[in-house]
């Protein structure tokens, strides 16, 4: 072969993209091959990876009988061997641009996600759905393999580049062998780690074959797992993977009986669409995101629920390989609390609790500071990670506490609205479904989402709006989409205008005054 092979590098700041490529022109000199390294930097913070690009002619020096080959300093569009990217959407990106070729160019793409600024900016889930870019990937490939490539480095306990050197060696694109690779890396030190994450990904590459392994093994496109649970067979298999996945999640959250109330009620939505689409045309659409946002709700976050997940042994593990702890080395993790009086009148009673939330609200209202307990717990030590257990052990105190009669209450007036939709108008009971989404955050945030859900089921959602339930499913569609837009509300208040509703009702704010630094009470 006397053309060079060649390989195009996709990395983002702080992956090693450039180790990499140091890494892969060292190899191919150990071996004897001549090779050529350029690189292109992005533009900015996740506005564009560095695109790292290798030639390497598989030709030794010794052959070459003193001649030199001439490499190209930049990709030509479809005419790559390879590409190696860290992230989705920039391997979507150079296929956008032309860099690959499905008759020529194979692809390992990490299917990890960094998401960009337009996907974090919507107060709703703004993220790109993944199954597009995927289908780009095997659409314009010659072969491909997509998996997390971060995930394994974390696991490793080393940085990305150590994996993507792993694939590109078990690859089999370059003649250099596995020797000359881990030669390159060294042994000792860090290099440990990267070895191990090198031998990981090497392994990963080599056991898997056929480019529909390699995309079935993607974390991404795994089938959600069934739970044999009894209680979730009278559930359509296209509802059970989600009520599966809500059913444990809820005995996790509090108990096996609270995770049966989430099948009786799921049991309700699928009952009112079975009677509106007994063929099924939907596909059991509306059940399906009832199944959804109905777990999510039912395990709002509280103080019980924080100090449960902080002081579980996979965080703390999670921690470990974050900072990249080494053997010997001390960790020490502190975890901040700030809890006011709503979050601990949250599990008293509703007789205790009521009068705590208005001498708390009657303090705001006089431009006070709410009352907060500001806690350092070192869930490192003995003591701290015992409060955390102690704390968490709590959660039977939940269905006694105020908070959860008030959460129950809500989560039923939603799911009445879904099915009386339902039996009116399929279209009106998904739409009424999709606004489970609205419920997220904590603290002032979820109550703002609780107040937006609660005003769209009064003004939007009954009959006695409008008659046509096309327009009332339109018109919620409408304004759930504006409530996700912003925090502040103004877009649903736009929209609840443009649709001729009432605008919500604003709420009392105090206004504090603060002395400015350097001021005295004389001037």
């Amino acid at each position: 072969m006397t053309q060079p092979i060649s390989l195009l590098v996709c990395a983002l700041g702080g992956e090693g993209g450039g180790v990499l490529s140091e890494w892969l022109m060292d190899t191919a000199r150990r071996a004897g091959y001549p090779a050529q390294s350029t690189s292109i930097p992005g533009v900015a913070q996740r506005t564009g990876a560095t695109t790292y690009y290798i030639e390497v002619l598989p030709t030794p020096l010794s052959e070459l009988n003193g001649k030199q080959p001439v490499f190209s300093l930049n990709p030509v569009p479809g005419a790559l061997d390879a590409l190696v990217s860290t992230e989705l959407l920039e391997t979507a990106r150079q296929i956008s641009l032309g860099m690959v070729s499905a008759d020529r160019t194979r692809v390992f793409s990490s299917s990890s996600r960094s998401l960009t600024t337009l996907e974090r900016m919507p107060l709703g889930d703004g993220r790109l759905d993944v199954q597009p870019l995927l289908d780009l990937v095997k659409q314009f490939s010659h072969e491909s393999q997509v998996w997390d490539f971060s995930a394994m480095a974390k696991e490793q306990g080393t940085m990305v580049s150590a994996v993507m050197l792993g694939v590109i060696a078990a690859s089999g694109l370059f003649p250099m062998a596995r020797a000359h690779y881990e030669a390159t890396i060294g042994t000792g030190g860090s290099s440990a780690a990267s070895l191990r994450g090198f031998a990981a990904a090497f392994e990963r590459v080599r056991s898997t074959q056929a480019v529909q392994a390699m995309l079935a093994d993607d974390d991404t496109d795994k089938p959600l797992p069934l739970d044999e649970e009894p209680a979730l067979t009278v559930f359509p298999a296209a509802v059970k993977e989600l009520a599966a996945l809500g059913f444990a999640r809820l005995c996790d959250y509090q108990h096996r009986n609270y995770a049966m109330r989430y099948v009786q009620r799921l049991q309700q939505v699928l009952d009112a669409e079975n009677a509106i689409d007994p063929l099924h045309i939907n596909g059991y659409s509306a059940s399906r995101e009832a199944a959804r946002w109905l777990a999510l709700w039912m395990a709002f976050d509280d103080i019980v629920r924080v100090a449960d997940l902080k002081s579980r042994a996979s965080r703390s593990q999670r921690v470990a390989l974050e900072v990249k702890q080494q053997d010997g080395e001390l960790l020490r993790v502190y975890e901040h609390f700030k809890p006011g009086v709503p979050e601990l009148a949250a599990l008293l009673p509703h007789w205790l609790a009521t009068p705590l939330l208005r001498f708390d609200k009657a303090r705001v209202m006089r431009g006070r500071e709410p009352l907060s307990l500001p806690l350092k717990i070192g869930s490192h030590s003995v003591s701290g990670m015992l409060a955390l257990r102690l704390l968490a052990g709590l959660k039977w105190l939940r269905p006694l506490g105020s908070r959860f009669a008030v959460e129950q209450h809500d989560i039923q007036q939603w799911l009445d609205a879904v099915c009386t939709g339902l039996r009116e108008d399929h279209g009106l009971g998904l739409q009424l479904a999709l606004c489970g989404r609205l419920i997220k955050g904590y603290g002032s945030t979820n109550e703002r989402a609780k107040r937006n859900l609660q005003h769209l089921l009064q003004h939007l959602a009954p009959a006695s709006v409008n008659p046509s339930p096309q327009w009332r499913a339109d018109a919620v569609r409408q304004a759930r989409e504006a409530a996700l837009t912003d925090e502040a509300g103004l877009a649903l208040d736009g929209k609840l205008h443009a649709l001729g509703v009432a605008k919500r009702t604003p709420l009392e704010q105090p206004l504090r005054f603060v002395r400015s630094a350097g001021r005295s009470k004389a001037d």
